[in-house]
């Protein structure tokens, strides 16, 4: 063995150390929460496993109690993230083999998820429904993202200088930290950054509502700390009133895209304009859309 077992550090305390020493700073707080949330599980399934006793055994029962709990894609992330920790161990000598190597990712079967969406009606009816004061509010919020399908974070980030009017685009490069301490983070993805086209009911209402705001300050962010579920419930009030279906913001962006596939928009268009980073994203998120239209046009 290249180092004496009581010598070596629980497995649990090094990936504590490794995750402050290579993430901290260095990565999104979100994504800092997961890796946090993978040392206290690791802690739980293997609280007496030393760093050099980690053989490919000990590591495949890590994965499989772990997967006992969770869905495979969710115990791939966290093979994923205890990864990168134990090929530093190999790198440093603490341990002589990798443990990693062909480990066999299970998990519970995915449960059916149907995504909730709006339909053209409904939609016509919530836009209706919404007031649209002088002042930006909520309602302008959702406003811009059933007609955008943008992301939340997406749409908190948005500036008066990211639209033009004159060319009908609106320009989506940044995103708003409300998870956190707020201002303005990366998209989720190189293919987030894009420009997308607008409508005219949003070039004339916006362009006289953003008139006077600061160029480069978010139009919906205010001093309070923004929360989802506080423009959750304004959308929900808003349903409620309308007898509409009860969705979220993020339904919105649902909306948004079984609209234009529903319209006949091809995969690759709808892929773009929500910024996923492959058309597979769209196919898998819509694919009972999809397969309703095929259905349509085949009979």
């Amino acid at each position: 063995m290249l180092n004496n077992t009581n010598n070596s550090p629980l497995f649990y305390e090094y990936y504590a150390q490794w995750v402050d020493v290579y993430k901290k700073g260095a990565i999104r707080e979100a994504t800092m929460a997961k890796y946090l949330m993978t040392q206290k599980w690791i802690q739980k399934l293997a609280p007496e496993l030393k760093v050099s006793e980690l053989t490919r055994t000990a590591y495949q029962q890590i994965l499989n109690d772990y997967a006992k709990e969770h869905e495979r894609q969710t115990t791939l992330d966290f093979h994923h993230q205890l990864k990168g920790a134990i090929l530093d161990a190999l790198d440093e000598g603490m341990i002589e083999r990798d443990p990693t190597r062909k480990a066999i990712i299970k998990g519970k079967t995915p449960r059916a998820k149907k995504i909730k969406y709006l339909n053209q009606f409904e939609l016509h009816t919530l836009i209706a429904s919404l007031d649209l004061s002088e002042e930006p509010n909520w309602d302008w919020f959702i406003l811009l993202v059933a007609k955008t399908g943008m992301r939340f974070s997406e749409a908190l980030a948005i500036t008066p200088s990211d639209f033009d009017f004159a060319r009908q685009a609106l320009s989506i490069s940044k995103t708003w930290d409300y998870k956190g301490e707020g201002g303005f983070l990366p998209t989720k993805n190189r293919s987030s950054v894009r420009k997308i086209q607008i409508d005219w009911q949003i070039v004339v209402k916006f362009s006289e509502l953003i008139k006077g705001l600061p160029e480069d300050e978010p139009i919906f962010i205010g001093k309070s700390k923004i929360y989802n579920s506080t423009v959750n419930d304004v959308l929900t009030r808003h349903c409620k009133q309308c007898g509409i279906s009860d969705i979220s913001i993020h339904g919105l962006r649902h909306t948004h895209a079984s609209l234009l596939l529903f319209a006949g928009v091809s995969i690759a268009s709808v892929a773009r304009r929500l910024g996923h980073a492959s058309m597979t994203t769209t196919q898998k998120t819509y694919l009972h859309i999809i397969q309703e239209l095929e259905k349509k046009y085949l009979r």
